[in-house]
């Protein structure tokens, strides 16, 4: 009998971290997009750096700095009482910063891509920056944050050395899939950790299948 735990733990990380992913990528990558700041190469450098980061480095780092034995942990813990370790605060944590390329890269390219004269017709009629962006650039760039929210989705969804660091492994707590697959594994108990490999790449394939059909306007051909 399979434990639908880990899937709903999963999905409701992925949720959580895709909605807040995209409050924060939509200004930070128009920042990037549009910015001409010297310390701009840092900071996209800072944001990409999780593409090719080992997971279980961010993972052991953030276990560091969060660890009640440590000044900045200890601190949080008395004096806000917020505890990341081993939570699923923690996880949502964890997730923001290891997705958060996948959904700033995709708006930063639309929003690039995007011609000057949109901005500077916006200016030129009195447009503000804030009313430009989300009345403007983000309405002509539909595909790409379609691209960013789906993937972001998809990459917490298969999260594991980041998650498992951080979070360890708390049935209904931390226990997401990618760490109950593990755990069949090792348990030998292959018939489970098939379950939950399917689903998951079942879920997977639909979702960026949809996007793939929907970006590349195929849906619309095809009720024509």
């Amino acid at each position: 009998m399979i434990d639908w735990d880990p899937l709903i733990l999963t999905f409701k990380l992925a949720l959580v971290t895709t909605i807040i992913l995209l409050v924060i990528s939509v200004p930070l990558a128009y920042w990037l997009a549009y910015s001409k700041s010297r310390i701009k190469p840092v900071i996209e450098t800072l944001v990409s750096m999780p593409l090719v980061l080992p997971p279980t480095v961010l993972g052991f780092y953030l276990l560091m700095a969060f660890s009640p034995g440590n000044a900045f942990g200890s601190w949080l813990n008395e004096w806000l009482g917020i505890r990341l370790i081993f939570s699923f605060s923690g996880l949502v944590l964890g997730s923001i910063l290891y997705s958060l390329p996948f959904m700033v890269h995709p708006i930063q390219s639309g929003l690039s891509s995007l011609s000057p004269s949109l901005l500077e017709a916006s200016y030129v009629l009195g447009k503000s920056k804030r009313t430009t962006l989300f009345k403007i650039l983000l309405p002509n760039i539909k595909p790409s944050l379609l691209t960013g929210i789906v993937l972001a989705f998809a990459h917490t969804i298969g999260e594991f050395g980041v998650v498992l660091m951080i979070g360890g492994n708390i049935p209904e707590k931390t226990k997401v899939a990618s760490i109950a697959i593990y755990d069949e594994v090792e348990a030998l108990n292959y018939g489970a950790a098939n379950t939950y490999s399917l689903i998951l790449f079942a879920i997977t394939f639909i979702i960026l299948l949809a996007v793939y059909l929907t970006n590349g306007g195929y849906l619309k051909r095809f009720w024509k």
